[in-house]
């Protein structure tokens, strides 16, 4: 029987996974499970022939358990990284390759703080405060690993900082993380939307300089250092 690569998830009775739709399958005889965090390891193992990755859902979002893949193609494979990592030369590479994704992340920093400011158009009275805002909500969206909407490549710059924006003051001017919000499907979103509108209600003031900054929730936050 042909093994195709899969997306699997653990399952109670020992030797097999669950497939996506559910489905029983028994691990295939002399595979392993490579554990989660050699990520070079992990990309040479999906490359060299077909994989189960398990992942499991915690929340909304989705995390690898591992790879299942013939057991001697994951010691060669290891064996094979470990001379290479043992070259000088791999190390440098590293080095550079690290450099280089730093100078990309503060490029992408700087335009997508700018992509910020351009969303929020304050009146010339208040632009202090965007700057200030652009400022928090980069430092929080743009870094690696953040599993925030400014890290997607699926939608323009300019979506990514008006989702971002909007996404920051949902938590930081609205009562959402203390709402209880019922178990039912499209209801979050529902809620979502509704405090989106709000915050977008909120903004147009700073724009056309009508907030009032002392009951206004978006300069308490801000004034807030």
């Amino acid at each position: 029987m042909q093994i195709e690569t899969l997306e699997v998830r653990t399952s109670s009775k020992p030797g097999h996974v669950t497939s996506q739709e559910g489905e029983l399958l028994e691990i295939p005889v002399g595979w392993a499970l490579l554990p989660p965090g050699d990520a070079a390891l992990s990309r040479r193992i999906k490359k060299d022939g077909p994989t189960w990755t398990v992942k499991e859902p915690k929340g909304r979002k989705m995390f690898s358990r591992g790879i299942y893949a013939p057991a001697g193609r994951i010691d060669a494979l290891r064996q094979e990284l470990l001379i290479e990592r043992d070259d000088p030369s791999y190390q440098k590479k590293l080095d550079a390759g690290r450099a280089r994704r730093e100078k990309e992340q503060e490029i992408y920093k700087k335009e997508f703080w700018k992509a910020i400011i351009d969303f929020l158009a304050f009146h010339p009275d208040v632009e202090d405060l965007a700057t200030d805002m652009a400022s928090r909500i980069t430092d929080h969206a743009v870094p690696v690993g953040s599993g925030t909407v400014a890290r997607t490549q699926r939608i323009p710059i300019e979506k990514r900082a008006e989702a971002a924006t909007i996404a920051w003051m949902r938590h930081q001017t609205t009562a959402y993380d203390d709402m209880t919000i019922p178990r039912e499907k499209g209801k979050r979103r529902e809620v979502r939307k509704m405090l989106a509108q709000r915050s977008k209600k909120l903004l147009e003031r700073y724009r056309n300089g009508s907030a009032d900054l002392e009951t206004c929730p978006l300069y308490k936050v801000l004034s807030d250092f």
